[in-house]
């Protein structure tokens, strides 16, 4: 229900290339730095969204979704369950087009504001293990 494969396609193939990724960092042990690498490697231009506002592969880090100072098409999320909502909810507020929580990341509610608002989502699944699939 949270990743079907048309909404999954979707927005690996349609929504959009820049994708912001929140809680990337530097940190090469984090999975959030090895699926950024995936989207690159698949065309993606990523977005490091991380308090410490660092440059990961070579792409300028922001603090905040709302500090990218051009425009987002996904959003993925690499927070904690409890604090994904908010995220799901910024991401709205700037006018993104589909919102990815990782694996394990699971918040219902959010889901459902999401898509009330009119955007994709996929809840629990990572874009590095379905992006390879749509070959």
């Amino acid at each position: 229900m949270y990743g079907d494969p048309a909404t999954i396609r979707k927005i690996l193939s349609e929504s959009g290339d820049t994708w912001a990724i929140v809680g990337l960092s530097s940190n090469e042990r984090r999975a959030a730095y090895g699926v950024a690498g995936v989207l690159q490697r698949y065309g993606k231009r990523i977005v490091p969204v991380h308090p410490k506002a660092e440059t990961v592969h070579g792409e300028q880090g922001y603090a905040s979704l709302e500090d990218i100072p051009f425009g987002v098409d996904v959003v993925d999320v690499f927070v904690n369950s409890d604090l994904a909502g908010p995220v799901a909810d910024e991401a709205v507020a700037i006018g993104a087009k589909a919102v990815w929580f990782q694996l394990g990341v699971i918040d219902e509610a959010a889901y459902d504001r999401t898509r009330a608002a009119g955007l994709d989502m996929v809840m629990d699944r990572c874009p590095a293990i379905e992006i390879p699939r749509l070959g």
